[in-house]
């Protein structure tokens, strides 16, 4: 892992590497060192495209669901309770053979830990950088109460989420603000960068002009509950990394409410990549049309890739800028 705990638990012998079968991780890997684990045997579980690519790029498997019977896991925490929850539930169903848990005091890993130790046995823990490790020997007849949901929830006005994506409880009050304020007219051909569960889409898809609307999302889950929630014929979807997508014609305008986070880590610089990508996917008279927390640093980066930008509306907490004359073109 990028921190020592993995080694430690390993030298101390909390638990024993098989010499055969499969090694699951489970949760979003960007960031994460696999290289004490056999890479050979490794199968990396994320619904993320980005550690899609990256794992393909490293010769290392990749799924979205869990493989059969591997003889031990490896359970990366998220800040989700209930998709933390939910991901120890599928590991221990899953696994012949001990579970390892890893996660960040940021990402409520005591929390987890105190929870866990009322339902399964566990060894000695580890904790060292800002964090703590433990191994989880336990029945899945004992977290069958933490398994993910078969299905969506209703989150109102008609949409559904699941535990875990982005804005699961309701609807993000950015994306609200940036859709209560997109103008009438967006032009025929449009995307949302990081489209999450489909609600800014949905709502801009209220134009009878728009003739194409593409959503670009990372995390295959969120994806899977934008179709759910976004069923106009106009809408396409594509499970693909938002800073690198590209349409096949030039786009009239671009819609995003960018996340500013990479794995456990705030990146102001994935918004900003967000926006360079947004910059070289409109035709030049397109627009872009986004929303951040106030505090995020992105005019310098719209300067930098269009002619002009302005304000047009915000509060305290956010703010919603506009650009036009993308000054880049890279196709």
């Amino acid at each position: 892992m990028t921190h020592p705990r993995f080694s430690l638990a390993r030298d101390a012998r909390l638990f024993d590497m098989p010499d055969t079968g499969d090694v699951a991780v489970f949760g979003a890997v960007a960031g994460v060192d696999l290289s004490d684990l056999p890479q050979d045997r490794l199968v990396i579980v994320s619904p993320l495209r980005t550690d899609h690519e990256a794992c393909e790029r490293a010769g290392l498997r990749v799924a979205l669901d869990r493989p059969e019977a591997p003889v031990l896991s490896i359970v990366i925490l998220p800040r989700a309770k209930a998709l933390a929850r939910g991901l120890i539930a599928t590991a221990i169903a899953a696994t012949d053979g001990p579970v390892v848990v890893d996660g960040q005091k940021t990402d409520g890993v005591d929390s987890i830990l105190k929870d866990c130790r009322k339902r399964g046995e566990l060894g000695e823990v580890i904790a060292k950088a800002h964090g703590k490790l433990f191994v989880l020997r336990g029945d899945a007849a004992d977290f069958a109460d933490w398994a993910l949901p078969d299905t969506p929830r209703d989150v109102g006005e008609g949409f559904v989420t699941v535990p875990g994506i982005f804005s699961a409880d309701g609807i993000d009050p950015a994306s609200r603000l940036l859709a209560d304020n997109l103008p009438a007219r967006l032009g025929k051909t449009v995307a949302d960068l990081g489209a999450g569960w489909g609600y800014l889409a949905r709502r801009a898809l209220e134009r009878d002009e728009i003739a194409e609307l593409h959503l670009v999302e990372d995390d295959h889950t969120a994806l899977d509950c934008a179709r759910r929630n976004v069923t106009d014929p106009r809408a396409r979807f594509h499970w693909a990394d938002a800073t690198r997508w590209r349409p096949d014609q030039p786009l009239d305008a671009v819609i995003m409410n960018p996340p500013f986070h990479t794995g456990r880590t705030a990146e102001p610089a994935l918004g900003q990549a967000f926006i360079a990508n947004a910059a070289a996917c409109l035709a030049p008279h397109g627009r872009l049309w986004l929303v951040a927390n106030r505090h995020l640093p992105y005019e310098a980066t719209i300067a930098r890739h269009f002619a002009h930008c302005e304000e047009i509306a915000g509060d305290n907490r956010f703010k919603l800028l506009a650009a036009h004359r993308p000054t880049r073109h890279k196709r």
